[in-house]
């Protein structure tokens, strides 16, 4: 074999490795930037003095887009977690502060609000409200990054658990 056509051959060859190197380098450079603004929502059932709720906290790094939010009592769903869901949910003696959850609403990064919250002196309803949001109410939220297609899904349902029908 000519000296030439061995320099021809390992040159293609280190130029095909670099390549695939500086393509491996860009693929683990996009994943990186997608983690570095991943959005995560948590749900947290909260029953302290005087005060029972569901709270919507991002922990994650990046805002929230929520996409769809799924709404079920006694394990039927009951719709989207808007104004006309929660006047069906919630009798009018007992209605809670509510934050509703829009297409495109987006949750920023750190933000913590009350999806229900519930205030009141009188254990009786105090309890009666818990009950609803801590086994009966399930509120899913489907969201994305600001990428987008991700398909997050948060449920105040904790995993393991099942809904009281």
């Amino acid at each position: 074999m000519r000296a030439d056509t061995v320099i021809a051959v390992a040159a293609t060859v280190i130029a095909l490795g670099s390549l695939w190197v500086s393509h491996s380098q860009g693929r683990a450079a996009r994943q990186h930037s997608r983690q570095s603004v991943r959005p995560i929502l948590q749900i947290r059932r909260v029953h302290e003095d005087g005060r029972v709720g569901l709270q919507m906290v991002n922990a994650g790094l990046g805002p929230a887009v929520v996409t769809n939010t799924v709404v079920r009592l006694d394990g039927e769903i009951v719709g989207t977690w808007d104004r006309d869901v929660k006047s069906r949910i919630f009798a009018a003696s007992d209605w809670p502060m509510t934050y509703s959850l829009r297409q495109g609403a987006v949750a920023l990064t750190g933000q913590q609000t009350f999806l229900v919250r519930y205030d009141c002196d009188v254990p009786d309803r105090l309890e009666r409200l818990w009950d609803l949001v801590s086994r009966r109410l399930v509120i899913d939220i489907h969201y994305e990054s600001v990428y987008g297609g991700e398909g997050f899904t948060v449920s105040s349902l904790p995993q393991g658990d099942q809904a009281r029908e």
